[in-house]
């Protein structure tokens, strides 16, 4: 499980990464560009805790 929830993550990270290089080409719209990036930060936020184990644990201190 939580190699799938690593996989989900990169793939939101590379949403937010990639589209700027793809608008910066010229290869999409800017508001599709903005679509993709919100989706992919989403998705990070989502995912990400839970294979980095700060779900539900709490911190040192």
């Amino acid at each position: 499980m939580r190699r799938v929830l690593q996989i989900i993550s990169a793939a939101g990270l590379a949403m937010v990464i990639v589209p700027a290089f793809l608008v910066f080409a010229g290869r999409i719209p800017w508001r599709t560009h903005a679509d993709l990036m919100l989706a992919g930060t989403v998705l990070w936020f989502v995912t990400a805790p839970f294979w980095m184990g700060m779900s539900g644990k709490k911190g040192k201190g």
